[in-house]
Order: C-alpha cells, then sequence, then structure tokens
C-alpha cells in the first residue's frame, strides 16, 4: 500500500485528503502543528492517521518523510525547500500548489539525480491556468500555428447569490494575502511593448473583462506576465498578460485605500480603544469640513456619496466600532475589519473564473480562442477555492504514485504528460475548462 505524508491541515485540505482517502490502494498521514484539525480530516477511516507535528522538529520531519511514499506540502512555501531536500535524500517524491522559488528551482540537477519528481504550482492558480493554457496551445502548435496573443485571467469570488456586500468580496479566511498582493509592482506585454506597474499604481491598471455565460468583472495586473513567454514556450507572442479578476469597483475602491496609506505593514500603532474612526483621522489630512467622511471625500478628490466612500463608510472605517487590538500596523487594522465584515454566511456558495483569451495565427488564417472555467462552491461543503486547489494536488499525487506520471526533477504543469491526465481526471470531478474556436 502507497504511503502519503500531507503536511498541513488548513482550509484547501479537506477535499485534497478526501480524495486521496478514497483511493483504495492508498494510506495517508495528515500531520499539522493542531492535531485537531488532522483529525477533522481523517475522521475514524482506517487509512487515514492524524499526527501533531512542528515542521521545526528536523527530526520528526525526517521520519515522517522517510516512512512515506510521497510527501505534500501544504504548508506555507518557506517549508518546501526543506521538505525536498529530505525528500531528495530519502528518494521519495514531492508535490506542493505554490510559486516554484529559486531555491527549489536550484534543486533540479539534483532531483533528478535522486530520480524523484519534486512537483510544484498544481492547484488552480498556479495550476489549473497552466494546464489549460498549455493544452490550447500544444493543439495550434501541432495544427501548425502560433500564439500572437495570450491573457489570462482568474479569480475567486462570492456567487452572484451570495455578492451581498458593497465590496463584491468575502474571505473565508486571512485578507492578509489578499491585501499583501495588492502592493506587488506588475509587468507584462501589450502588443510587444513590456508595461511596467509600480505597486502604488497596480489598482489604477485595470479594464473590464466579458466572461462568457456569465457577465462583466474587472482586472488587473498579476505580478510579472513576462516569464511565461518562456515556461509556456510562446516566446514569439506580441501579448502577455496574467490578471487577477473581481467584481466591478473593487479596484476603484482599493487604489483609494493605497494611496490612504492602508496597506502599510510597517508602522505600529498603539490602538488600545480606539475606534476605527480615531484610526483613520491619522490619515486624513485634508480637515476642511472638520467632518472625517466629507474630509476624506475632499482629500480623494471624489464626491461625499461616490462609490469608494460609500464602500469605506460600510465597512465601518468610519464609526465609532472599537477596534480591538492592543496594537497593529494600517494592514493589520484594514484586515481585521475586512475579515469581521466580508464573511461568508452558513451555506453561501463562493465562486472560482479562469478565463483564458488567446489569438493563433495559422498561414491561411487567424483564430480567437477562449478557454473558461466557472466553478461554484457546494452550499455546506467545500468550497470551490478549496477544490480547485486541492484536488488538482490529490490528482498529481496519484498519477505520480502509480506510475503515470514518470518525470524527475523540478517541474510545473505544463508537460502534456503531466497535464493531460490530470484535466481528465479533474473532468470527472465537475471541474472543466471550456474551449471555444472562432476565426477572425
Amino acid at each position: 500500500m502507497k504511503r502519503v505524508l500531507i503536511l498541513g491541515a488548513g482550509l484547501v485540505s479537506r477535499p485534497h485528503v478526501n480524495y486521496l482517502l478514497d483511493q483504495h490502494d492508498f494510506f495517508v498521514t495528515v500531520a499539522s502543528r493542531t492535531v485537531s484539525k488532522a483529525e477533522k480530516l481523517v475522521g475514524d477511516h482506517p487509512r487515514g492517521k492524524a499526527i501533531s507535528l512542528n515542521v521545526k522538529d528536523d527530526e520528526k520531519l525526517e521520519e515522517l518523510v522517510s516512512e512515506n511514499d510521497l510527501a505534500v506540502s501544504l504548508l506555507p512555501y518557506t517549508y518546501h525547500v526543506k521538505i525536498a531536500k529530505l525528500c531528495m535524500k530519502y528518494g521519495k517524491n514531492m508535490v506542493t500548489t505554490s510559486y516554484v522559488s529559486d531555491d527549489m528551482n536550484a534543486l533540479d540537477s539534483e532531483a533528478k539525480a535522486a530520480g524523484i519528481l519534486l512537483l510544484n504550482e498544481i492547484g488552480v492558480d498556479p495550476g489549473i491556468d497552466h494546464m489549460s493554457a498549455m493544452r490550447v496551445i500544444d493543439n495550434v502548435k501541432n495544427n501548425g500555428g502560433r500564439i500572437i496573443s495570450f491573457k489570462s485571467y482568474c479569480g475567486g469570488l462570492p456567487a452572484p447569490e451570495a455578492n451581498t456586500n458593497p465590496w463584491g468580496y468575502k474571505f473565508s479566511w486571512s485578507p492578509r494575502g489578499v491585501v499583501m498582493a495588492g502592493k506587488n509592482p506588475a509587468k507584462y506585454i501589450m502588443d510587444k511593448k513590456i508595461v511596467d506597474v509600480p505597486g502604488p499604481e497596480l489598482f489604477a491598471t485595470n479594464w473590464k473583462v466579458d466572461i462568457p455565460n456569465f457577465g462583466e468583472l474587472e482586472a488587473y495586473p498579476n505580478r510579472n506576465s513576462v516569464p511565461y513567454k518562456e515556461l509556456y514556450h510562446i516566446e514569439n507572442t506580441d501579448t502577455m498578460f496574467r490578471g487577477t479578476l473581481r467584481y466591478p469597483g473593487w479596484c476603484a475602491t482599493m487604489k483609494k485605500i493605497v494611496d490612504l496609506g492602508f496597506l502599510d505593514d510597517e508602522i505600529v500603532y498603539d490602538i488600545k480603544n480606539l475606534t476605527y474612526a480615531e484610526f483613520i483621522k491619522n490619515f486624513v489630512t485634508d480637515s476642511r469640513y472638520d467632518n472625517l467622511k466629507k474630509d476624506l471625500a475632499a482629500q480623494w478628490g471624489l464626491n461625499v456619496s461616490s462609490d469608494p466612500i460609500y464602500r469605506v463608510e460600510w465597512l465601518g472605517l468610519l464609526g465609532n466600532e472599537k477596534i480591538g487590538l492592543e496594537k497593529g500596523t494600517a494592514m493589520d487594522i484594514f484586515c481585521k475589519i475586512l475579515l469581521d465584515k466580508l464573511k461568508y454566511e452558513p451555506e453561501e456558495r463562493d465562486l472560482l473564473v479562469l478565463h483564458h483569451e488567446f489569438i493563433a495565427e495559422y498561414p491561411d488564417k487567424k483564430q480567437s480562442i477562449t478557454s473558461t472555467m466557472i466553478d461554484y462552491g457546494i452550499p455546506g461543503g467545500d468550497s470551490s477555492m478549496s477544490r480547485t486547489v486541492g484536488l488538482p494536488a490529490a490528482i498529481a499525487v496519484k498519477l505520480i504514485l502509480n506510475g503515470v506520471i514518470k518525470e524527475t526533477g523540478v517541474h510545473i504543469p505544463v508537460r502534456p504528460d503531466i497535464y493531460e491526465p490530470i484535466l481528465e481526471e479533474l473532468k470527472n470531478q465537475n471541474i472543466t475548462c471550456k474551449e471555444m474556436y472562432l476565426d477572425i
């Protein structure tokens, strides 16, 4: 019986663990610092075990890696290289859903020498985005064409019926990752021109995207898109853009939040007994009206009834509710109120939208191609985010241990022998990217 070690029992773990427990020839060990989380995932399944593990306990971690056939790291990416080195030492394969770091990439030769696969970026974004894009790109190449434009968009959102607040967003986990991403600079190529977007201007760079069978969403750049020309083997494309999707209005509001300084995570304030309104006054330098709402609108150059002012007021940043923290940065305070106010209610569904747009050029024609996935969470069950992150990784585990995926070294899922069987099994899990081809 093949033995799988899953490190971490966080929000994307449940569908991952359940899928592997359903494989009759696998024994699954879930190791977590909080053992109760692991126990909840495994339950009383005869082929599952939950154990307590502090990943900084090197001796215990090494023992666990050595006892299993494959390790899945659902821990923060900072631990992946440490686990990968143990996997190489004992000849064990490894799977993660995280972006490949430079330190992970540097292990490629050593992993090949050890005869193991270190498969990364096998979630949704990154993950399904790579696989669905490469299926189209390889199909175009196999038919004598080339990609001259590629745009990719992805976003996790509340389902339309759960979109019940002015922000158009809800959190089922800590908002910090989403908020911190709003500080990242970005780079992309549009019509052969490289566009650099400084971090403070990220949300000022946005446009509308029409999603087939869904409607209009708002897109803004997602980090550095340029390296994907090489990763996707479309070096001659004129356009390469990867973006994040939100409901309309998100970018205008978040740009004002950035301008206000509310994404600062360095200065720590003593905020004991302070209200949100008392704290935000530190950032509102315009005081012509001696009214916080009017002064903020004036500082932002907006009408007092504008959408960003309405959203901020609705959230409570202008209100007299106590913050409830002793100390914190502006980002700490912003994240706290986001988590307090933008929550999913029981039985509400989330939504994951992934949409690619290609222009393919052939000797005798051009084609517009789209690939779109619209996936909904299960009311009272797994969220779409947890399914679309956890299931691709679990399927990869099965295919590696069953000998279907035979690669060695450090990889992401851009090769047909990796992405084709995973996409096929995802279809059986009702996670599908629908492609449309139109001659232009």
